[in-house]
């Protein structure tokens, strides 16, 4: 009695557990929770739709975050240099330009020197009375002792824009080590150049001056040589 009992509960648990194994083959590839219906398929898809959406978000990001960097390089790059010398250069040309200004008796001009020599240095001036010889003679001596004052007047000025032509150049530099774009390195550039230029008109106004001061001193010793032979001719016919 007892083994037909124990073979129909073994039978039972055969039956049974095909029954299970048949219905775990046969299940299909998703489980339901609380009435919510999991696919593992559409779960994976929607997770590589995110992080593609999220790739493409951050992509744009940077382009954002590139695009405003540019804009701040180009506002850096068109900022304008603070600093600016070109009044002080301009004023430092003028006074060289008012001391050339002031050249005593015979200024630098085309036709004041001509008229100049016609009356003091050559023909005429050279050939009449001993009374205009004389005013003549001295009217010469006048005239390079005037250039010569006059070259000490442009030297001084000259000497004088030394210290502020050193005071522009260590702004200029200062502001083209600390540009913080292009334009201000640019502007800076420029004003050096302006700086330069301004040196280079006083040493020609130096230069200038100088060799019209040797100029008119030469010009009265050859007066001087051709009245002597006049007055020489006019001692040897009397």
């Amino acid at each position: 009695m007892k083994t037909k009992i124990l073979r129909r509960a073994i039978v039972a648990g055969v039956l049974a557990a095909s029954g299970v194994i048949g219905i775990t083959v046969a299940s299909p590839a998703y489980a339901q929770f609380g009435g919510i219906v999991y696919d593992p398929t559409n779960y994976a898809q929607n997770v590589l739709t995110a992080a593609r959406s999220l790739q493409q978000i951050n992509n744009q990001i940077q382009q954002i975050q590139n695009q405003a960097t540019s804009l701040i390089n180009e506002a850096r790059n068109l900022a304008s240099l603070p600093f600016s010398s070109l009044q002080q250069l301009q004023q430092q040309v003028q006074r060289t330009q008012q001391l050339l200004g002031e050249a005593q008796r015979i200024a630098y001009d085309v036709q004041n020197v001509q008229q100049a020599f016609t009356d003091r240095y050559k023909g005429a001036a050279l050939t009449g009375d001993h009374a205009r010889m004389v005013a003549n003679a001295n009217a010469r001596w006048e005239d390079s002792v005037g250039a010569f004052e006059d070259v000490l007047k442009v030297q001084a000025g000259v000497v004088g824009n030394i210290d502020g032509a050193r005071t522009t150049m260590n702004n200029l530099v200062s502001a083209s080590q600390s540009a913080t774009g292009a334009l201000q390195a640019t502007q800076a550039g420029n004003q050096l150049l302006a700086l330069q230029s301004q040196q280079l008109a006083d040493l020609t106004a130096a230069v200038a001056a100088q060799g019209r001061a040797q100029a008119l001193q030469s010009a009265r010793q050859a007066a001087e040589e051709a009245e002597g032979r006049e007055r020489f001719r006019r001692f040897m016919g009397n």
